[in-house]
C-alpha cells in the first residue's frame, strides 16, 4: 500500500502551510488564534481520514483476473491478449493493471487502465510479440486498486500463470495462400525450370491430348477402349530430405529481429511443408549445440512433429564439428537422400568441412548453403564519404572476397553450394528443389 498522488498533494498542502505558520510565529507576526486551531483541526481530520481510507482499503478483495490468449505463437507475429476482471465491488472503479511478461516480448506501453463496473466482467486487450523462440510463462497480472476516497493505492499480484510455446514463423504454413502451385511459388519469387524430360511414377491414364507425346501412348489400353489413351506420370514422391543445421556460435549472428539460425528454422519448415505436400519425407539432425535427430517420415503430421522438435532449440556457443555430424547422419541413414547442410561459412574453409562434404557426397546427393551477414551487401552499396567508412568498405570487401575464394574451393571439389542472404534463404532452397524435382533428381 502507498499514497496516492492526492494524499501526497495534500500533505503537501498541509506542510506548507505548517512552515507558514512556524515562519510566522518565529518572527513574531501576530496571527487569529484561530488560524493555528483551524490548521490542527484539519491536520487531525486529514490524519483520521487517511487513516479509515487505508482501514477500508485493506478490507477491500481484489478483483480476479482470467487471461486468454494462444498457446502457441508465431515468432515475429504479433498476438492479442485479453484480460477478463471479475469483482464484486458495488461502485465503478478504475484499476490499472500490467502483466508479468518476459523480456523476450515486445508490447505496448504498460500499465493499462481500465474501468471496472459493478455485477459485470470486464475486458481489456493489449499486443504481444514475441522476439525469441522457446517456453515461456507469463506468471500473473499486477493489478493497482485505489481506495475508496482515493487517498491510497494497493497493488496485488494475480496469479494466473500461462504457458506459451513461440514457434518459428509458421504464419506462412497455415494461411490459405500456401499451396504447392505455381502461382504461390511465383509470389514468393521461386523460378521453377522446366522439366527435361517427364518423372518417373506412374500416375495415371487419361485420353491423349494435342501437346501428349506419342511415345506415353498406351496402346493395350487404347485398343480396349478405341480412343487414344495415354500414360502420365508424375514427379517421384517417395524421395527423402534431410536438413543438417549448425546451431553453432556462427549461427548467432543477427540479421533484422532474426538470428540466422532463426531465418534457417523458418526456410527448413517451409521447404519441409512444400516436400511433405509432394509426397516426400522429411528430417533433421542438427549438431555443434542441441542435438535433435528426426528420421525422414512422410505425411502432413511430420510437420507438427518438426515444429514441436525444434521451436525451442537456440544457438550455443561451440564451434561447428562437420566430420563428426557427418558421421552421425552416415551411422543413421543408409538410403540415399538429399542432405541440405545449412551453415555459416565464415572466413575459413579447413580441411574438415572439404572432407566432411566430400565423405557426404559419396552416399547422398548433398546441398551446402552458406548464410552471409546482410550487412556486407549493405557496406559495399554504400557510398565513402569519410576515413573510418573507407576503413568499413575495405575490410567488408576483404572479407567478401575471402568469402568468394573459399567458395571456388568447395565448387572445385564438386559441392553444390549456395552463398545467400538470410532473407532470401526459402527462395533459394524451394527453388533448388523444384528444380531437382522437375528434372527427375530429387
Amino acid at each position: 500500500m502507498k499514497p496516492s498522488r492526492t494524499l501526497l498533494i495534500s500533505t503537501g498542502i498541509l506542510l506548507f502551510f505548517a512552515i507558514s505558520l512556524g515562519t510566522a510565529h518565529a518572527l513574531h507576526v501576530n496571527l487569529p488564534s484561530i488560524i493555528d486551531t483551524g490548521f490542527i483541526a484539519l491536520a487531525l481530520g486529514m490524519l483520521l481520514l487517511s487513516l479509515i481510507d487505508a482501514w477500508r482499503l485493506s478490507k477491500q478483495a481484489p478483483p480476479s483476473c482470467e487471461r486468454i490468449l494462444p498457446h502457441t505463437l508465431s515468432l515475429g507475429h504479433n498476438t492479442s491478449v485479453r484480460l477478463n476482471f471479475s469483482h464484486s465491488y458495488q461502485r465503478p472503479i478504475q484499476i490499472q493493471y500490467f502483466d508479468d511478461l518476459p523480456d523476450s516480448f515486445q508490447f505496448q506501453q504498460l500499465p493499462y487502465h481500465l474501468q471496472l463496473q459493478p455485477n459485470k466482467i470486464s475486458s481489456s486487450q493489449y499486443q504481444i510479440k514475441p522476439l525469441q523462440r522457446g517456453r515461456f510463462t507469463i506468471a500473473g497480472c499486477a493489478v493497482r486498486l485505489p481506495s475508496p476516497w482515493h487517498l491510497w493505492t494497493a497493488q496485488h499480484f494475480l496469479a494466473q500463470p500461462s504457458t506459451l510455446r513461440v514457434f518459428p514463423d509458421f504464419s506462412r504454413m497455415q494461411s490459405g495462400q500456401l499451396q504447392a502451385n505455381e502461382r504461390w511459388l511465383n509470389q514468393l519469387g521461386v523460378q521453377q525450370q522446366q522439366r527435361r524430360g517427364t518423372g518417373l511414377e506412374f500416375h495415371q491414364l487419361r485420353e491423349f491430348r494435342i501437346d501428349d507425346s506419342i511415345k506415353h501412348i498406351d496402346w493395350k489400353a487404347t485398343a480396349r477402349k478405341r480412343l487414344p489413351i495415354v500414360r502420365e506420370y508424375q514427379d517421384e514422391r517417395d524421395q527423402q530430405i534431410i536438413f543438417l543445421l549448425d546451431c553453432g556460435r556462427t549461427m548467432r549472428s543477427q540479421d533484422s529481429d532474426l538470428s540466422h539460425l532463426d531465418h534457417a528454422l523458418n526456410a527448413c519448415l517451409l521447404l519441409a511443408y512444400s516436400a511433405l505436400r509432394q509426397g516426400d519425407a522429411v528430417g533433421i539432425h542438427t549438431f555443434a549445440g542441441p542435438s535433435c535427430v528426426l528420421a525422414p517420415r512422410k505425411g502432413q503430421g511430420q510437420i507438427s512433429v518438426l515444429l514441436n522438435a525444434l521451436y525451442d532449440i537456440q544457438a550455443s556457443q561451440q564451434s561447428a564439428d562437420y566430420s563428426a555430424a557427418v558421421k552421425q547422419l552416415l551411422l543413421q541413414q543408409k538410403r540415399r537422400a538429399l542432405v541440405i547442410v545449412i551453415s555459416n561459412i565464415a572466413d575459413e574453409v579447413d580441411s574438415d568441412l572439404l572432407a566432411a562434404m566430400a565423405q557426404l557426397k559419396k552416399h547422398h546427393r548433398t546441398l551446402l548453403v552458406s548464410l552471409r551477414e546482410e550487412v556486407l551487401d549493405t557496406l559495399r552499396e554504400q557510398p565513402v564519404h569519410s576515413y573510418q567508412q573507407a576503413l568499413e568498405y575495405c575490410g567488408g570487401i576483404d572479407y567478401l572476397q575471402t568469402r568468394q575464394h573459399n567458395q571456388r574451393k568447395l565448387v572445385s571439389q564438386g559441392v553444390d553450394f549456395i552463398d545467400v542472404r538470410p532473407s532470401q534463404l526459402t527462395t533459394k532452397l524451394l527453388s533448388y528443389y523444384l528444380s531437382l524435382k522437375k528434372a527427375g533428381q530429387a
